[in-house]
């Protein structure tokens, strides 16, 4: 059933903001169903905000089917009490999309926020997040802080590196209000998720966008020159232009948790290359393959390399962990060449140790005696 036959059933809708614990924070459509005729017989409470937050439990029939409740998620509220602001979930409606680091359903597109300057921008710690985020399937939009550091010419040289990965970059400066305004209408409508590195202006940002939040700000480590974590939980802010943006819990390193087949179709340049020519394999990995269409001269190969390296290694140890009984492991050469060794654990291949060798001796001795 869709949200429009709920919303005709005269029962509420409403998104879940943020789950703290086994409670779920429900923001109310501004006209579904009961919440129309609240509104239109003046009978809601004058201390509630309109749309009202609900702070909602779930069914136990839910717990019993084992449906998760999601930030993101939209959601069927029965039995509201207005006054003590309270509800119970009783369904959760089709999601559209699905993110499980951040666990958030029905999002639209990532936003990636990174600063050009204080911390420096990083080539390769960018292209994680990238690929990261090309995963998902989702539109990525990639906003480049704190240009009011760097000079005319230098944001040019950038745009155009970038732009040689596939990407647009918007150039903003929360600081001096520099085209904030601009990244805001790519958020129209949408839910967005924000992500990024800790210190690179994330909730200096949202700020921004949403006059009415006041969110932790992080200073940058001097010594590491990296962010302190100011975001704890997942949560989902209203934007004027009628979005929702979700902030997420600060990291630095995104998993590499890809498929290695997968990786390669997470760069737009090597999806670009495939897309006028194949490789002469259906299972190419584009390293040493004869007649690979990829493999060449572009600058993220090295990056390529490296990345489909650990999603390799990362695929043996799920293999390893289901096969328990397996005597080889992958090991790392480097450029993302590797190859599998026998276990030093397995008692075929481990070298006996100088104690065992001088106990064995002194037995020896003794049945000669």
């Amino acid at each position: 059933m869709t949200g429009e036959n709920f919303a005709a059933t005269g029962q509420l809708l409403g998104t879940v903001l943020a789950v703290q614990a086994n409670f779920y924070r429900v923001q109310l459509d501004q006209e579904g169903g009961e919440m129309r005729e609240i509104r239109e017989m003046g009978e809601q409470d004058p201390h509630l905000p309109y749309p009202p937050l609900l702070l909602c439990t779930r069914r136990t029939r839910l717990k019993k089917i084992g449906q998760q409740v999601m930030v993101g998620d939209r959601v069927v509220i029965e039995e509201p009490d207005w006054a003590g602001g309270r509800g119970a979930i009783a369904d959760v409606l089709p999601r559209k999309s699905e993110l499980d680091r951040p666990a958030i359903a029905n999002v639209n597109q990532i936003l990636l926020v990174f600063a050009v300057a204080d911390p420096p921008l990083e080539p390769y710690q960018l292209s994680r997040f990238l690929i990261k985020a090309e995963s998902t399937g989702l539109d990525v939009l990639l906003c480049l802080n704190k240009s009011d550091l760097i000079s005319q010419q230098e944001q040019q040289q950038v745009s155009s590196r970038l732009l040689g990965w596939g990407y647009q970059p918007i150039f903003i400066s929360v600081k001096d209000g520099i085209n904030t305004d601009q990244a805001a209408r790519y958020l129209n409508n949408k839910i967005t998720v924000i992500a990024g590195p800790s210190g690179v202006g994330k909730s200096s940002l949202i700020n921004t966008l949403i006059d009415s939040l006041e969110l932790r700000v992080g200073e940058v480590s001097g010594k590491l020159a990296r962010g302190r974590h100011t975001t704890r939980h997942i949560e989902l802010f209203e934007l004027p232009s009628g979005g929702m943006l979700a902030d997420t819990p600060g990291f630095n390193q995104p998993d590499m948790d890809c498929i290695p087949e997968e990786l390669i179709h997470y760069f737009p340049e090597a999806r670009k290359r495939l897309a006028v020519a194949s490789c002469r394999f259906s299972d190419c990995l584009h390293r040493d393959e004869p007649e690979c269409a990829v493999r060449g001269d572009w600058e993220r190969y090295e990056h390529y390399l490296e990345f489909l390296d650990a999603a390799i290694a990362r695929q043996t140890q799920l293999h390893q962990q289901a096969d328990p009984e397996s005597t080889m492991k992958l090991k790392s050469k480097g450029k993302g060449q590797s190859q599998y060794e026998p276990k030093l654990e397995s008692k075929k291949y481990r070298r006996i140790s100088r104690k065992t060798q001088l106990q064995d001796l002194q037995e020896l001795y003794r049945d000669e005696e």
